[in-house]
């Protein structure tokens, strides 16, 4: 596998692994950023190199406006993915990131030829699938209620008007890019796609989540954890043992559809 990966920008290679077995791309969701990817990344190594994405808007990147659209958030990280497509990656995105990863996963393979290894989506439902969403025109107020009800945020950390006024742009951007979003039908993916929900989750319904094999040729499994929408958090040990069955040699592919 290559090992000389560029990061540049986009990349974040928390834990270098130039011998891994397998490598995963990861895909932060609305408002996050490569950190949340971190723990994954080390309970993963060094059997497998995580590559955590890095959006515009944030950190160290927080001089750059967000994304506005989706799809052209996809076209650049397909461009930034596309040198090292030899032996390709898989994908895991959450929530947003989950669209992100799949948008950029249907370009690489109309680029290449070839899609991603495996898919892996999290706390998102089906592309397919839509509900009218407008959080990115609530006051500053109830978009950062919203955000502490989901879970992933303490509500301690939004008392200091510093660190609110640094993730504001990004999460307001990033809730602007994934509304506005809408699935365009067009070729399928090839890989297998292992779709991750949470039981509390009011995100995604089963039948939405079900909705993820209409994306795929290849085989679609659907993995019900005990949470709410930031259920990944509860269960990284869960979800690396998952990753390692379906990446590594010898690997378990999802079951096949019905």
């Amino acid at each position: 596998m290559t090992t000389g990966f560029g990061t540049g920008l986009w990349i974040r290679r928390f834990h270098p692994s130039p011998g891994a077995a397998g490598r995963l791309v990861c895909f932060p969701h609305a408002g996050g950023s490569a950190g949340f990817w971190f723990a994954l990344s080390a309970l993963l190594h060094p059997r497998v190199e995580v590559l955590a994405v890095q959006y515009p808007g944030r950190q160290e990147r927080r001089a750059e406006p967000p994304a506005e659209d989706l799809g052209d958030l996809a076209d650049a990280l397909a461009r930034v993915l596309e040198p090292w497509w030899d032996a390709p990656p898989a994908f895991l995105g959450h929530s947003m990131g989950a669209v992100v990863a799949y948008e950029t996963a249907r370009r690489l393979s109309t680029a290449t030829g070839r899609g991603p290894a495996a898919l892996f989506v999290s706390g998102r439902r089906a592309p397919s699938t839509h509900r009218e969403e407008k959080l990115h025109l609530a006051d500053d107020r109830e978009l950062l209620a919203e955000i502490v009800r989901q879970g992933g945020t303490p509500a301690a950390l939004l008392e200091e008007p510093e660190l609110v006024e640094m993730i504001l742009p990004a999460l307001r951007g990033d809730y602007r890019a994934i509304e506005r979003y809408r699935y365009h039908p067009g070729p399928l993916l090839e890989a297998p796609v292992t779709v991750l929900t949470g039981s509390e989750d009011p995100k995604v319904t089963p039948e939405e989540a079900r909705a993820w094999e209409d994306h795929t040729t290849g085989a679609t499994e659907v993995l019900t954890f005990t949470g709410g929408h930031f259920f990944p958090l509860q269960h990284q040990d869960r979800i690396k043992a998952l990753i390692e069955e379906r990446l590594l040699p010898g690997a378990a592919p999802p079951r096949p559809r019905p």
